[in-house]
């Protein structure tokens, strides 16, 4: 049975290729994006069933009248796919506040704004599924990347909060995890700060680490999107690419083990209750 999604930032990168492998399985999908032109052969090529809708995602009420728009289009909204957003590069001295205003009103607002849009319409239809393109520096940090970092540790506190608050209504909430992809979200998509020269070797050592190997090719992603959104207990979270998983286990073993380690003070801090 086919779905109708809703799905933002469609224009490139991840957004383009699940538009598209959607499309291509016979789902409906309502895709917007800031430049709709980028999806006029799309749509010549789906007219049926890709309604293109041009959006902002920092607008509240455009974000509202945009998933309404899909409802009355399609008749429902199965699932919503929050993937907008963009990456900032420097680091926390370097930031300007523009800069930093900039990420979170995008990654943070414009994901809560057609999030908050969603829920009375799944409601109203008696379910639905959220997905939210979160990240693995959702989970854990790198430098040079800490607006960025900062803003999908938002998004993962957000989204876990939203998973308990509207299961009773049978909306389901996916965070979405990927590792580096060979997307442009680096390249033209990102935004830069005025570099700092004294923290030129931090920036040098994480962009060695960054080999042929830890980048994944988005193509490959569609598949799993397919799975996520066709399962009916699907995952809070599930990483994209191989890189997430081991990181993140190591990351928390240590976490773990620090915890452990300063378990008498934490415990000490509790202090005695008297009646």
């Amino acid at each position: 049975m086919s779905k109708t999604i809703f799905i933002t930032g469609a224009s490139k990168g991840f957004g383009r290729i699940w538009t598209e492998a959607f499309l291509k399985r016979g789902d409906k999908v309502a895709a917007s994006a800031r430049n709709i032109e980028t999806l006029q052969e799309l749509a010549a090529q789906y007219p049926d069933t890709l309604l293109p809708i041009k959006l902002d995602v920092n607008d509240r009420a455009a974000s509202f009248a945009a998933v309404e728009q899909a409802a009355k289009h399609f008749g429902r909204v199965d699932v919503v796919i929050n993937n907008a957003g963009y990456g900032l590069f420097g680091t926390i001295e370097e930031t300007s506040e523009k800069e930093a205003r900039d990420q979170i009103e995008t990654n943070v607002f414009g994901l809560l704004w057609i999030t908050q849009a969603a829920i009375p319409v799944m409601r109203a239809q008696g379910g639905g599924h959220i997905l939210q393109v979160s990240s693995v520096l959702g989970v854990a940090t790198l430098p040079v990347l800490g607006l960025y970092n900062a803003s999908k540790w938002a998004v993962e506190g957000l989204s876990e909060t939203l998973a308990s608050e509207v299961k009773d209504f049978g909306i389901k909430v996916t965070l979405i995890e990927p590792n580096g992809f060979s997307t442009d979200w680096a390249g033209a998509s990102a935004t830069r700060s005025e570099p700092i020269a004294l923290y030129d070797g931090i920036k040098e050592a994480l962009y060695a680490g960054l080999t042929p190997d830890t980048i994944g090719n988005p193509e490959a992603t569609s598949d799993a999107i397919l799975k996520v959104v066709d399962q009916e207990n699907p995952p809070l979270r599930i990483f994209l690419g191989k890189v997430g998983l081991p990181w993140l286990s190591q990351v928390y073993a240590d976490r773990l083990a620090t915890w452990e380690e300063w378990k008498e003070v934490a415990d000490a801090a509790h202090g005695h209750v008297t009646a």
